[in-house]
């Protein structure tokens, strides 16, 4: 199965339809009356529809197991037609839309079973997913476009030549997946000096992100976050809550890491943990998501206007 570790859990809908169509008026009048000699066949319909959508995964190779916290089922007799929708919700990393779909054609090969006594044309029309919500696509619309990030590593083995970065090339390949632009990505030693430096040279050049990997731990060394909370003109604590919690779902250590967020002027500033994988872990915890700042501060600046 694909691998979804790495992302965030967010409340995730689907609605499918199927279409049953019949062929004669009998076979509808009997389905409203309920004489259909199977059975009550909305009743059923439903009762087969549920159990499908919470055995998906049993059914269909790649789809993830996953809880399903809330599923509906809508029938609607149109002329000769039988129209089933399905919703799904959870609360998960992943979809439910083939869940959805998974339970309406269910739906609809349990409606065909029922009436094929007393209808021998019955046919299963379109089964087709009508909506999604939840995950990466609904959270990364619309952002604003054009943003820069400046890439800063502070490390002084890194810097010294010691040691090759790795953590400072996760967070780009981040941001290009985001098509964020790199204004400067550069490497210096554990100074406070120059990280207050680089971190006023690109709020001046309104940078629209300052990300900073390394120097957020208990070291002595460590002092991107003594340098930078400072200049901050407003701090974003649930965006390092949100760092942690999703790196403490994956090592115990997290809790140790002293991560940094909060806007200079209109620039996001973030000290980020200087492991390769706390780096990426953090960047995958946020992004995209965080990128919606810009378009609540450009909001807030129309409203001023």
């Amino acid at each position: 199965m694909v691998d979804i570790t790495h992302k965030s859990s967010t409340l995730r809908y689907a609605k499918a339809q199927a279409v049953v169509n019949v062929s004669k008026q009998e076979t509808i009048t009997a389905i409203e009356q309920k004489n259909v000699p199977k059975g009550d066949l909305f009743e059923m319909a439903k009762a087969a529809a549920l159990f499908a959508a919470k055995r998906t995964s049993d059914m269909i190779p790649d789809c993830h197991p996953l809880p399903i916290e809330y599923a509906g089922i809508n029938f609607t007799i149109e002329d000769l037609t039988i129209r089933i929708e399905m919703e799904i919700k959870t609360i998960y990393k992943t979809g439910v839309e083939v869940e959805a779909m998974h339970a309406a054609s269910v739906a609809a090969l349990t409606a065909y079973d029922m009436l094929k006594p007393i209808d021998k044309e019955i046919e299963i029309g379109s089964i087709k997913l009508l909506e999604k919500r939840g995950g990466k696509s609904s959270y990364s619309k619309k952002l604003r476009e054009g943003l820069s990030a400046a890439v800063i590593v502070c490390s002084d083995s890194i810097a010294d030549g010691k040691k090759e970065d790795r953590a400072g090339k996760a967070i780009i390949s981040k941001l290009e997946e985001s098509d964020i632009s790199i204004a400067e990505y550069t490497i210096i030693p554990d100074e406070q000096d120059q990280i207050i430096d680089l971190t006023r040279k690109h709020v001046d050049q309104k940078t629209d992100m300052i990300i900073f990997t390394g120097g957020t731990g208990m070291s002595p060394r460590d002092v991107t976050p003594q340098a930078l909370r400072p200049m901050l003109d407003r701090e974003i604590p649930g965006i390092e809550e949100a760092i942690r919690s999703y790196g403490q779902d994956r090592t115990p250590y997290s809790m140790l890491s002293r991560s940094v967020s909060g806007l200079i002027e209109d620039s996001l500033v973030l000290a980020l943990p200087g492991s390769t994988n706390g780096a990426k872990e953090s960047m995958d915890a946020i992004f995209p998501h965080v990128l919606h700042i810009f378009r609540v501060m450009e909001a807030a600046r129309h409203d001023e206007l």
